[in-house]
């Protein structure tokens, strides 16, 4: 299965989200999967992929030129896939993958698996998508879409499409048993 994982370009400021991404790389190989990410040799996504490769996993990345222009991109993966812009790598990264999981990350990281979670309501993504909630990082995200719940701007049937969580054995129950989102009717 090829895992696609959105998160930052930085380290965040404490250290147990380097482990989140260690823990989910080791994860990922242990699983017999790929990652896909963006491609980039810095900060967590740098963390994530190292781990992926010091376990003799593979790494499939994606990233924009002009992000490799910028001396970005990490050169000990399986295969880079270079895009002209962000949109192109988000579908592109969306192709390639069966699951996407958000680690921690900023504002890029929220857009890319916000757009995943959209498009699955829409009928553009099958895959299940997933916050990886370390130290609770995404509980006022998880709270926001409780309240659009509560507040009739999202089912409950959609919000149980989206997992917030950082337990490996929840997030590999929750993939097995994931059954795409219903196309969303007007």
């Amino acid at each position: 299965m090829n895992i696609v994982v959105y998160c930052g370009a930085s380290n965040g400021n404490n250290p147990v989200y380097q482990q989140a991404a260690k823990r989910l790389g080791e994860w990922i190989v242990e699983q017999s999967h790929t990652l896909i990410y963006g491609g980039g040799k810095v900060g967590l996504m740098s963390i994530i992929a190292d781990t992926v490769i010091k376990r003799e996993g593979e790494v499939i990345g994606v990233m924009p030129r002009f992000l490799m222009d910028r001396e970005l991109a990490h050169t000990n993966i399986t295969k880079m896939y270079s895009v002209n812009t962000m949109a192109e790598r988000k579908q592109k990264m969306l192709d390639l993958g069966d699951v996407c999981i958000a680690l921690p990350g900023g504002p890029g990281t929220l857009e890319e698996i916000t757009e995943m979670i959209s498009w699955s309501r829409i009928g553009q993504n099958p895959n299940p998508c997933i916050l990886f909630n370390e130290n609770g990082f995404y509980d006022p995200l998880r709270d926001l879409y409780d309240s659009m719940v509560k507040n009739d701007f999202l089912t409950q049937t959609d919000r149980d499409k989206t997992l917030f969580s950082n337990s490996l054995k929840e997030i590999n129950q929750f993939i097995t048993t994931y059954i795409p989102a219903e196309v969303r009717r007007y």
